[in-house]
C-alpha cells in the first residue's frame, strides 16, 4: 500500500512553506500530496496549493483528496486548469472528486445547492470531452485522456460516476471499519459495470504527532466539520500517537487499500518526519 500526506492547508501557517514541506515529503518517500477542499474555510484553494508543490517536485504525485467540483461552475475553464497542472507536472495529477454535503459553501459560491448532482454530471461531460477532443481549449494534459479521477460517496449515484468516468473510488476520513464496510458495493458496482480490472481504492485520514498532538487534532477537526455526524466520526478516527498510526496503516493495507493519504492537523514541517518514521519510509 502506498502512503500520502496531505498538504499542510488547513488554516495555512504563514511560516510554514508549501515548499519544503513538499520538497521533504518527495525525500522520504510518500506516494503523494494530499490537498483537502472548501470554500468557507481558511484554506488554500487545491489546484493553486498543488500546482506550487508541482514545480518544487518531480516525482510525488498530486491528488485532490477531495476537489468539490460542482463549485468550478465554469466548467470547460475548470478543465483547463486541470490539463494545465497535469502537462505542467509531467501528468502527476489525480482528481479525487465529489459534490460535498455543506450547504454554505455553496451559498458563498451562488449556486444552487439542491443542483449540484447536475452541476457535478455537466462539468464530468465537459471536462472529459475536452481533455479527449479539446474542442479547440489546450493545452492537452500530459495523460492521455485526462488526469485520473476518483470519486468519493457512496450513493449509487456516486458508484455511477465512479464506473462511467472514473479509475476507482476514494473513501472518506471515518476510519478503516467505515472503509472496510464500503468496499464490497465498491467492487460490485465495478464487476457489474464490466469494467476490466479492479478499481483503485483510496484511503483517507487525519492525524497529528508530536507534543500537543491530540489537542491540536480535536480543535482543528471540530473547527474544519463544525457539527454533524462528520465532527464526531472524524474525531473519533483521528490518530494522534505513533501506534494508532502504525495501527491504523496496518489496517488499511489488510483492508485491500491501495493508498492512504494521511492529512496534518498543525506542528511544522517536523511533521512531514514524524509521520514518515512511524510508518516506515
Amino acid at each position: 500500500m502506498d502512503i500520502g500526506i496531505g498538504l499542510p492547508v488547513l488554516r495555512p501557517d504563514p511560516g510554514l512553506s508549501i515548499v519544503d514541506w513538499a520538497r521533504r515529503a518527495e525525500v522520504r518517500g510518500f506516494s503523494t500530496l494530499g490537498c483537502t477542499d472548501r470554500l468557507v474555510y481558511d484554506n488554500y484553494e487545491p489546484l493553486t496549493a498543488l500546482a506550487v508543490a508541482a514545480g518544487a517536485t518531480s516525482r510525488i504525485r498530486l491528488t485532490t483528496g477531495i476537489l468539490l467540483a460542482p463549485l468550478r461552475a465554469n466548467h470547460a475553464l475548470f478543465a483547463k486548469s486541470a490539463a494545465t497542472l497535469d502537462r505542467l507536472s509531467g501528468g502527476r495529477l489525480v482528481l479525487g472528486l465529489a459534490p460535498g454535503a455543506r450547504e454554505d459553501d455553496y451559498k458563498a459560491g451562488r449556486l444552487d445547492f439542491q443542483r449540484r448532482g447536475k452541476l457535478f454530471d455537466s462539468l464530468l461531460e465537459t471536462a472529459t470531452r475536452q481533455w479527449q477532443s479539446h474542442d479547440g481549449i489546450g493545452p492537452r494534459p500530459a495523460t492521455p485522456g485526462g488526469p485520473q479521477l476518483l470519486f468519493g460517496g457512496f450513493t449509487k449515484t456516486a458508484l455511477r460516476r465512479m464506473v462511467t468516468y472514473g479509475r476507482g473510488w476514494i473513501g472518506g476520513a471515518q476510519g478503516v471499519e467505515n472503509f472496510r464496510s464500503l468496499l464490497p458495493g465498491v467492487r460490485q458496482a465495478w464487476r457489474d459495470a464490466g469494467k476490466a480490472g479492479e478499481p483503485r481504492l483510496v484511503a483517507t485520514a487525519h492525524f497529528a504527532l508530536g507534543p500537543g498532538a491530540e489537542k491540536r487534532l480535536h480543535n482543528s477537526l471540530a473547527s474544519y466539520y463544525t457539527s454533524g455526524t462528520y465532527i464526531r466520526e472524524s474525531i473519533e478516527a483521528g490518530l494522534a500517537t505513533p501506534e494508532n498510526v502504525a495501527r491504523e496503516v496496518a489496517a488499511y493495507g489488510e483492508a485491500g487499500c491501495d493508498e492512504l493519504i494521511l492529512f496534518p492537523h498543525g506542528g511544522g514541517l517536523e511533521q512531514v518526519d514524524l509521520l514518515a518514521d512511524v510508518v516506515g519510509l
